[in-house]
């Protein structure tokens, strides 16, 4: 009944020529919309099981009526119009009645389900949001101002569900299903996705999406935040320039990724940097940087390309850093070889709840990996390899911090020393329950990095950091 529409000054053929159902095109930009109008759009109201029923039946005509293979040769704007022009015309044959805002938002809804992500566009458009939780079709959690929290957005059912982590994770060649039910996968903007479906999930497909702000947070600005002290920020601004080798700890969602972004700010520009990871996320703005990204197993259980391969292969790429996402095994003793054969300034990220229990975790995780080594001769390469870790914990308000700043000292017999340049206090909580507390100094005169500092002619800056440090920690003593 739709066959003699036209896409117009699109030029293609008629879109609405019957045709068998197609795979979803790739998904182009939201065009219904500038960011602007839509960034603080709240989620969706909750809807009855009517309107899902009337969604399904014109979603049905829609797909019966549609040349999807047409519609992905569009741009975003024609697409979202042409689409929109064939709903109106079902609704008005099937004597559908709707409100002009119930039929805005059904429209809205039917795009979102043919060019994007169906339910979860709107959370996506949201820039206050930190994470994204599906658990299965019904239930949506978000993460916003450090609380989790349940939303009213829902899924039509498993299947749809399970149709939108596909067309997420085939944009970066990946799959999920049945023979390979876990998946890790990013979006275009760099957000990290997780998908696990059934039937290792139980109760249907669990989506979890960590949300990136469009704006890339800097230093000065979590220092706003209060997750660091002023004097802090600059010694990590110093850490970073100076090619410092760096591990962040921290547990889940303590925001190492950030910090780590943060930090690569203050790397020089004519540095040439290659980056490992398991999905590309970092956003380094230095003009010379090599993204490299590890690969799963194909179907019949080869090719996959892992951590440790990338670490080891970029050792013959010539960089001057190598930055690693998330240390999780053996690529451990790679980068601790990377940072003690000349690759000054290495960086990663690894889970641990305290800078100790990071030593630990780096040399079990190279024990794990078959390496034959005693523990000593691991101790000394850490030593050897790693300058500072800084430490980051979400607090049980749900605040970051930054709780350690700490060098790695040597070795004492077949113990690891080190030493705490700034720590953090919890004095309290205010009457909203929000946690109050202190950057404070631990009087360390003169940092192990000093020298390396007075080579890159920051030691006037360093040491004006720390004394400003010292100061700020006796005022709040006094």
């Amino acid at each position: 009944m739709f066959g003699k529409r036209s896409p117009g000054a699109a030029g293609a053929a008629p879109l609405a020529a019957r045709a068998p159902a197609a795979p979803a095109p790739r998904r182009p930009e939201p065009a219904a919309a500038p960011p602007e109008d839509r960034k603080s759009a709240p989620p969706e109201t909750a809807r009855s099981e009517e309107y899902y029923q009337m969604k399904s039946m014109i979603f049905g005509a829609l797909i019966e009526a549609i040349d999807l293979s047409q519609l992905a040769k569009l741009d975003a704007e024609s697409a979202r119009e042409e689409i929109r022009d064939i709903i109106n015309e079902i609704i008005s044959l099937k004597n559908v009645v709707l409100s002009i805002a119930e039929q805005e938002e059904l429209l809205d809804d039917i795009c979102n389900d043919v060019l994007g992500y169906g339910p979860l566009e709107p959370l996506l458009a949201r820039d206050d949001i930190a994470d994204i939780m599906v658990n299965g079709a019904g239930r949506t959690f978000i993460e916003t101002g450090g609380k989790i929290q349940l939303t009213n957005v829902r899924f039509r059912d498993n299947a749809q569900l399970m149709n939108i982590c596909q067309r997420i994770v085939s944009q970066v060649g990946r799959r999920v299903d049945e023979a390979s039910p876990i998946c890790d996968a990013r979006l275009a903007d760099g957000s990290r996705v997780n998908v696990i479906a059934p039937p290792l999930a139980i109760d249907g497909p669990a989506l979890t999406i960590r949300k990136f702000k469009k704006d890339k947070l800097t230093l000065d600005q979590i220092t706003k935040f209060g997750a660091v002290s002023p004097p802090g920020a600059e010694i990590l601004k110093i850490i970073g320039k100076v090619r410092c080798n760096v591990v962040i700890s921290g547990g889940t969602g303590s925001g190492k990724t950030t910090l780590l972004n943060c930090l690569t700010n203050y790397i020089e520009h004519d540095e040439r940097i290659i980056t490992c990871e398991d999905a590309a996320e970092l956003q380094l703005q230095q003009p010379h940087v090599v993204r490299l990204e590890t690969r799963p197993p194909n179907l019949e259980g080869t090719g996959a390309v892992t951590m440790r391969d990338l670490v080891r292969n970029c050792l013959r790429m010539r960089p001057e850093r190598i930055i690693v996402g998330e240390v999780r095994g053996p690529e451990a003793f790679d980068l601790l070889q990377a940072m003690n054969t000349g690759h000054d300034g290495s960086m990663g990220t690894l889970h641990a709840n305290t800078p100790r229990e990071c030593l630990s975790r780096i040399e079990s995780m190279i024990t794990m990996g078959g390496f034959s080594l005693p523990s000593k001769t691991l101790r000394e390469m850490i030593c050897s390899s790693v300058d500072v870790i800084i430490q980051a914990q979400r607090m049980r308000d749900g605040s970051r911090r930054i709780t350690h700043i700490t060098e790695v000292m040597g070795m004492e017999g077949e113990v690891i020393i080190t030493q705490d340049l700034m720590t953090y206090e919890v004095l309290g909580e205010d009457a909203a329950g929000k946690l109050i507390g202190r950057h404070r100094s631990t009087g360390v005169g003169r940092p192990r990095f000093w020298e390396r500092a007075r080579y890159f002619g920051e030691e006037q800056r360093l040491a004006a950091a720390l004394d400003q440090l010292e100061q700020a920690s006796e005022s709040h003593a006094a």
